[in-house]
């Protein structure tokens, strides 16, 4: 029986799933659309905001990976197999403080989802990541129009993670629950890197002299407002600004779960050059 992954197309939910095949497990994909999978992945066409949108599914698994707020999430834990285990992506912003957490909005779905998969009776792991290496395609836009990228907390270095090391730190905790179970991961890059560092060495691996001008608070709030609602950029500023959560240090258990150093962020954009260069 498959492991079912929520997000299957997603920065995340792709890493998974190709790790898990990777492992020879398979995978019960789930997307908003009906797509043309590869051998060992059958897909699954279920709407994530039903709370009883993925219980059919469940039913067929052996284990899941979830994404933190949705309100699948209950049903599909509710239907599981008992002894399924649980790997729930949730966010470095539940770190430190996980009672001031709770009255952010962006922090506070990733904690409630946090316990909801501790009190599910199933084994658990849960990944809190940093922020991902892939927010750098949010950036094409800007680069098609030129060699400028301008965006918020520029002052802020942040150990960047590679989504395929969050794929396989998920594929080790179901390739052996046992040694997994009950355990939190914060997972980083080897690296903290200011958005100026990242768009360097963006540059220097597709060829390109771009530099970075950050947006100064005020600015950042009006850009972030406009694809955003208001509490989730003062959510944001929370997370960044006002201390929530630590991007900056580099944490060990990529390393620790995985034999390995983290993947570079240079390494991501050798990977990742070609959708850059990508014309418009």
């Amino acid at each position: 029986m498959p492991v079912l992954v929520m997000g299957a197309t997603g920065n995340t939910g792709a890493a998974v799933t190709g790790a898990l095949r990777a492992q020879g497990i398979e995978v019960l994909a789930v997307s908003r659309r009906a797509q043309e999978w590869p051998s060992g992945v059958r897909g699954v066409v279920a709407d994530v905001n039903d709370p009883d949108g993925l219980r059919s599914a469940a039913r067929d698994a052996t284990g899941a990976y979830l994404l933190s707020g949705y309100p699948a999430e209950a049903g599909l834990l509710d239907s599981l197999p008992a002894d399924a285990p649980v790997v729930l992506l949730s966010s470095s912003s539940v770190a430190l403080d996980p009672e001031r957490a709770r009255s952010n909005p962006v922090a506070g779905y990733h904690l409630g989802s946090e316990e909801a998969v501790r009190a599910s009776g199933h084994p658990w792991t849960i990944l809190r990541p940093n922020s991902f290496m892939a927010n750098a395609l949010r950036w094409l836009p800007q680069l098609r129009d030129g060699d400028v990228v301008r965006g918020q907390f520029g002052d802020i270095p942040v150990a960047v993670v590679d989504p395929d090391d969050i794929g396989a730190v998920a594929a080790a905790a179901f390739a052996d629950p046992s040694v997994h179970a009950a355990r939190t991961y914060r997972l980083s890059g080897p690296a903290a890197l200011t958005p100026a560092e990242q768009v360097r060495i963006l540059g220097e691996g597709i060829g390109r002299s771009l530099r970075f001008e950050g947006w100064d608070d005020e600015q950042a709030r009006t850009e972030m407002g406009r694809d955003m609602p208001a509490e989730y950029v003062d959510a944001f500023f929370g997370i960044f600004r006002g201390g929530l959560a630590d991007e900056t240090t580099v944490q060990p258990d990529v390393g620790r779960v995985l034999g390995r150093p983290p993947a570079t962020f240079a390494g991501w954009v050798a990977r990742h050059a070609a959708e850059f260069r990508r014309p418009v």
